[in-house]
């Protein structure tokens, strides 16, 4: 089919493409640690969670329901994009206005501070490119989304190796943000044009009807950062900038290997928004299909850095973060919960029961800030990983257990003792061979977990050979 072609296309230029970011990413990241040092980096990671909070603060679930409703049958598409674009800048302003005053009662250092006015100034510019995101979701042309992302990445390293090179210090290099924030939203907003007629449309009365529909998945929003971000903010208030620079030095592996479940996801919504109502069984076997995939991928993952977290923190930050590799020991097993999570969740608001979502949320960042608090003055960063472990495990809990009950949607994984079978294979490869060196390590074992699954039949000829079939 047509729709398959274009489905494995995108999945598979957004693939290598998100690698690429993530590379480009990491990269960025060896730089800033070893310019800054692990205090240094530390005052870097909180900004970026101020980034984060921003983003959350004035989301109010634009983005996820402007998909949703661009992807129902006789759609006002320009209609939809344009009053949310208008509404999208108008919350970001808003909170970029407040910012400063924000600001000065935090108790942080001059640079932390205008670093901070710094990241509410990108935020303006992500936040708004976003809302565009549903165009390329429902048309199928998320490579192009993820072609500008690269280039923003591409931009904000040229930077940082530039502010290191000639020591131009931590306000440059938070700048990096800033500029690849503004290209990524130039060139998203001129790529959209192909597909969309955009302007700015003020219709209060359809802003109203929106807000009824999004605030539920923007308050949500709001939840999901105090539980995913704020053990970044309580370290930096109850410890000191180094525990959350090696902190942070694991949370960054994690944060860019999210981008495998946010991207699928990304693809997959506006097919379950188009078939949770009217083909329940053609629903059901595209959730059950990427959830199969989710597993797919998090075996390697959890398997890979159980073995190789020593070398890939040695990679980003050198010898100043070797704390960081229990970290991250520790923290990928929040990943395992984020994909199932993600996947719930958009079910939920794929089927119009986004608003099931808050209490749950609430409740679980409830019991971040609360162990957070209680912990982290006594362990530091490893109570804040394993919070996040629990939190994101009562998350997935929490949307397994609404879709099961309102969606009716029974989750089956086909092959999971293969899957994992392969997976034990590699973890054996590893162990037996732990001698070697770290890409060797790396890439054998990736090798071996492939052929397994190849011999096994997780993944035949047949599978491939179907999702590029013309019919």
């Amino acid at each position: 089919m047509v729709i398959a072609r274009k489905i494995a296309y995108n999945v598979i230029f957004n693939v290598i493409t998100k690698i690429l970011s993530t590379i480009l990413a990491l990269v960025g990241i060896g730089f800033i640690t070893r310019y800054l040092g692990t205090n240094g980096f530390g005052d870097y990671s909180t900004v970026i969670a101020f980034f984060s909070f921003f983003g959350s603060a004035a989301d109010l679930g634009l983005y996820n329901i402007t998909a949703r409703e661009i992807s129902r049958p006789d759609a006002d598409e320009k209609k939809i994009i344009s009053n949310a674009l208008a509404l999208r800048i108008v919350s970001s302003l808003i909170v970029f206005a407040i910012t400063p005053f924000f600001v000065y009662f935090l108790p942080y250092s001059r640079d932390v501070k205008v670093g901070i006015i710094v990241a509410a100034a990108s935020f303006v510019f992500s936040t708004t490119y976003m809302v565009l995101n549903g165009v390329f979701q429902k048309n199928l042309a998320m490579d192009k989304v993820a072609s500008a992302e690269v280039l923003g990445k591409l931009l904000q390293l040229l930077i940082i190796i530039l502010a290191v090179k000639l020591n131009l210090g931590f306000i440059a290099i938070i700048f990096s943000v800033l500029a690849s924030m503004i290209l990524n939203f130039v060139l998203v907003v001129y790529l959209a044009r192909k597909y969309v007629s955009l302007s700015l449309q003020f219709d209060f009365a359809y802003w109203k009807k929106f807000l009824i529909e999004s605030a539920p998945l923007g308050f949500s929003s709001l939840i999901i950062f105090i539980y995913f971000k704020i053990d970044t903010i309580l370290l930096s208030i109850l410890k000191t900038s180094t525990d959350v620079g090696l902190y942070n030095a694991a949370y960054k592996v994690l944060e860019n290997i999210t981008f495998f479940p946010a991207m699928i996801i990304g693809l997959i919504f506006p097919l379950l928004s188009r078939h949770i109502f009217s083909d329940k069984k053609e629903f059901s076997r595209i959730a059950n299909e990427t959830l199969k995939v989710f597993v797919i991928l998090i075996v390697p993952l959890v398997v890979g850095t159980i073995f190789l977290a020593d070398g890939v923190i040695h990679l980003i930050g050198g010898d100043a973060f070797a704390a960081s590799g229990n970290i991250l020991r520790i923290l990928i097993f929040a990943l395992v919960f984020i994909f199932f999570s993600s996947l719930f969740n958009n079910i939920l608001i794929s089927s119009n029961h986004q608003k099931k979502l808050i209490v749950p949320l609430i409740l679980c960042a409830a019991f971040n800030i609360v162990a957070n608090l209680i912990l982290i003055p006594l362990y530091s960063y490893n109570a804040a990983a394993a919070v996040s472990v629990l939190t994101e495990f009562f998350v997935a809990l929490a949307g397994f257990f609404l879709v099961s009950k309102y969606v009716k949607f029974r989750p089956q994984i086909n092959n999971l003792s293969r899957i994992l079978f392969s997976g034990f294979i590699m973890g054996l490869f590893l162990f037996l061979f732990k001698s070697s060196g770290f890409f060797l390590l790396a890439l054998g074992s990736s090798a071996t977990y492939l052929a397994l699954l190849w011999l096994t039949k997780t993944i035949t000829k047949e599978d491939i050979s179907s999702i590029f079939a013309n019919k």
